[in-house]
């Protein structure tokens, strides 16, 4: 669990699509009942990004909130 809010993850992920940093696909449910959901996967530049992000701290929060638009703590 990353331990971000839905509001604040969704957005985010939507973001990074837009990017090209992700792609998203609607996967069917396995069991009956229930709903479809959205699987996403990085993308080459996605890849890139993240290991450049991971090299560049060594503290995932501080990564994730660059990736986010926001400042790094």
């Amino acid at each position: 669990m990353t331990g971000i809010k839905s509001g604040t993850l969704y957005p985010l992920l939507i973001r990074l699509e837009a990017q090209g940093y992700l792609e998203a696909e609607w996967q069917q449910p396995v069991a009956s009942g229930r709903p479809p959901r959205h699987a996403y996967r990085l993308t080459a530049s996605g890849r890139q990004l993240a290991h450049r992000e991971a090299i560049a701290s060594d503290r995932p929060a501080s990564a994730a909130g660059r990736l986010a638009g926001g400042t790094a703590s």
